[in-house]
């Protein structure tokens, strides 16, 4: 959610006038993120101002937005806690902006919770299981871009600039996942379109209760189980050394087995999923790294930090799924 494309408010003036929001009264852009083009937006209309979330997409394109835009609206209408798409005059949630595909969605309430607590923990399970089941019935169908796939093409892009023993930890797990995706038991884990990265910056709470879930322009069909693990290690884990905390970790599993409990192949197919969300991630932010684009207000994450989960993965087992059929 870094700025690549400019916008201002007299960009603005002609372009809203598809939308049913009235004017725009103010523009903020957003500087955490390194995906997108994202800004607060303040609309006018009579006496009533409203606030929402301006995009502009910098690598998806007019085809593939639907997916991500229709799955948001789909969970809106069976009460998960999203954010909700504006449709223009056409019926469209996409429409072109400075030549870039850009959609209007609805602000959340609250805050992130960067400190994260087993409450916290507990809410985040049980919208996630209610999540993976409400889309259930979604009718379109997209993989996860950013899964094995992209991990065998990418992985090459970025060996050059890593240490030897970085770059050995590198292939060697890409084969790893690579060996255990080809398994039986893999291919009987429950799957459907999952959000793939839901961070500590992406949930939304006031207090306690969990106020809304955003930023799904990495969603896609994958395993519910390894949407599971992204989660728990961003979430249950100490920042300093991304060691698994139990108390958080239990908290968000027994939530989520309370609404879809797990199944035998999922509890065996565990420690090599945490292990996929880990590389998922490192070989990510090594390439915003060292294949970086130009862009305002943009910091790369730091690609050591899910190195060091992953490597602590490998080494350690976490707790287990517990409550499987």
């Amino acid at each position: 959610m870094a700025v690549f494309t400019a916008v201002t408010l007299d960009d603005l003036t002609q372009w809203m006038d598809q939308f049913p929001l009235g004017r725009p009264v103010a523009l903020q852009g957003i500087a955490s993120g390194i995906e997108n083009s994202n800004f607060f937006l303040t609309t006018e209309r009579g006496a009533e101002r409203a606030d929402y979330v301006l995009t502009v997409f910098e690598n998806l394109g007019f085809e593939q937005l639907p997916f991500y835009l229709q799955l948001m609206r789909h969970l809106a209408e069976r009460g998960i806690p999203v954010p909700a798409p504006v449709a223009n005059a056409r019926g469209d949630l996409v429409a072109a902006l400075q030549g870039k595909p850009a959609a209007i969605v609805s602000k959340l309430d609250g805050s992130s919770q960067m400190d994260p607590q087993p409450a916290h923990c507990f809410e985040v399970g049980a919208m996630l299981a209610r999540m993976h089941l409400a889309a259930l019935d979604f009718p379109l169908a997209q993989p996860n871009l950013r899964g094995l796939d992209w991990w065998q093409a990418t992985a090459p892009c970025v060996l050059p600039y890593l240490s030897p023993e970085n770059a050995r930890l590198l292939r060697d797990e890409v084969a790893y996942q690579a060996g255990f995706a080809a398994l039986e038991p893999y291919a009987r884990l429950a799957r459907g379109p999952v959000h793939a990265d839901l961070f500590r910056n992406n949930v939304m709470f006031v207090g306690e209760r969990l106020s809304g879930c955003f930023d799904f322009y990495f969603a896609g069909v994958d395993t519910w189980l390894f949407d599971l693990a992204v989660t728990v290690n961003d979430w249950c884990i100490d920042q300093a050394t991304g060691r698994l905390d139990e108390p958080r970790v239990r908290a968000l599993l027994s939530a989520y087995a309370a609404v879809r409990p797990f199944t035998i192949d999922e509890a065996k197919a565990w420690q090599p999923m945490l292990r996929a969300a880990a590389l998922r991630f490192w070989l990510s932010r090594l390439y915003d790294l060292h294949v970086p684009r130009a862009a305002e207000m943009l910091t790369p994450h730091d690609p050591t930090h899910f190195e060091r989960i992953l490597r602590d993965r490998i080494a350690n087992p976490a707790p287990g799924l517990a409550n499987h059929e």
